[in-house]
C-alpha cells in the first residue's frame, strides 16, 4: 500500500506545507533517531485516518540542515502543525497516537 505520508525537502517545503489549504502536520525526523523510527507508523496511521482533514509531512533533518535550522529544531522528533502557513502548535518527542490526536484536534 502506497504511503499517505508526504516526503518533503527544503525545496518543496513551500509548496507542501506552507502553500497547504489543510493544516499539515511536520514531522522533523533522522534516520539514525530510534524515537523518530518509533513514531513513522503512528504518523502513517494518522495520515490515513485523517485523510481530507490533516496532511502529514516528514521532513528528514540530516538532509534539510538549513530548514530544520529555520524550524528552530531543538530535539527530534518534533511536530509541528501548520494551519495557514503559520506554526499552530509543535510536539516535541515520542507520543503515542492518542496523545498526538489530544494535542492537535482542536487545530483540526
Amino acid at each position: 500500500m502506497a504511503s499517505s505520508v508526504v516526503i518533503a525537502t527544503q525545496t518543496t517545503f513551500k509548496t507542501e506545507v506552507l502553500q497547504s489549504t489543510q493544516p499539515v502536520l511536520v514531522d522533523v525526523w533522522a534516520a539514525w533517531c530510534n524515537p523518530c523510527r518509533m513514531l513513522a507508523p503512528i504518523l502513517e496511521q494518522l495520515a490515513t485516518e485523517q485523510k481530507g482533514k490533516l496532511k502529514v509531512v516528514k521532513v528528514n533533518s540530516d538532509e534539510n540542515m538549513s530548514l530544520a535550522m529555520e524550524l528552530e529544531i531543538m530535539s527530534l522528533p518534533t511536530l509541528i502543525l501548520f494551519k495557514h502557513g503559520k506554526e499552530a502548535t509543535r510536539l516535541v518527542g515520542l507520543m503515542s497516537k492518542p496523545q498526538i490526536l489530544s494535542r492537535l484536534t482542536p487545530y483540526l
